[in-house]
């Protein structure tokens, strides 16, 4: 479980295929606070981290159903991935509830400078068969883009904007997004459970 608050923007130095399993070797500067087994979301899918470099890295591996919904295999040495740690669950929930399950990848389509923030627009692919799950988003609700929590503004049923203020463009890696970048989107589990609570209702 996460909160989609990122830790940090860290640096892929190493991506190798394993079949049809991709290894991603990740430098950054809590690595040597992980160990085997550890959750950490990267760009919001949640990834087990399965070996320790001596020199502040680790490794992941991502599976063929991950990387068919997410971006993580579009990841090249030299890219931003933001990482988040598991959530411990005695604190304050800074963000929203966020399983670190990626539901599908967003285009972005625009990018705009405004009075200090900058917003970003996401168009992705919507169906009635994605709404009836849950996979839509609500005006001023929550949403998850490559693992930050995001407050969303001028939904619309495929797309919506969100407003990045300088302290997260500059620690995340929306630095790095422009139009035609694909990000990664969880949306709000509360909703999923509603759309499958009425969906059960009607059987």
């Amino acid at each position: 479980m996460f909160s989609g608050i990122v830790e940090e923007a860290a640096k892929v130095v190493a991506v190798n295929r394993k079949g049809t399993n991709v290894d991603l070797t990740i430098s950054c500067t809590f690595a040597n606070e992980l160990h085997i087994d550890q959750s950490v979301a990267h760009n919001g899918v949640c990834l087990t981290v399965v070996d320790l470099g001596p020199d502040g890295t680790y490794t992941v591996t991502a599976v063929q159903e991950t990387l068919d919904r997410s971006n993580l295999g579009l990841l090249a040495p030299g890219d931003l991935v933001n990482l988040e740690r598991s959530m411990i669950m005695n604190g304050r929930l800074d963000g929203h509830i966020v399983q670190g399950h990626v539901d599908t990848t967003a285009e972005c389509t625009k990018v705009e400078e405004l009075d200090g923030s900058t917003y970003f627009t996401f168009k992705y692919t919507a169906s009635p068969e994605m709404v009836a799950k849950g996979y839509m988003t609500v005006e001023k609700g929550s949403v998850t883009v490559n693992g930050v929590s995001l407050t969303v503004c001028d939904s619309t049923p495929d797309s919506f904007r969100v407003a990045i203020i300088p302290y997260t463009f500059e620690h995340t890696n929306f630095c790095t997004i422009k139009a035609g970048t694909k990000v990664n989107l969880e949306f709000d589990i509360i909703g999923k459970y509603l759309a499958r609570m009425i969906e059960l209702r009607q059987l």
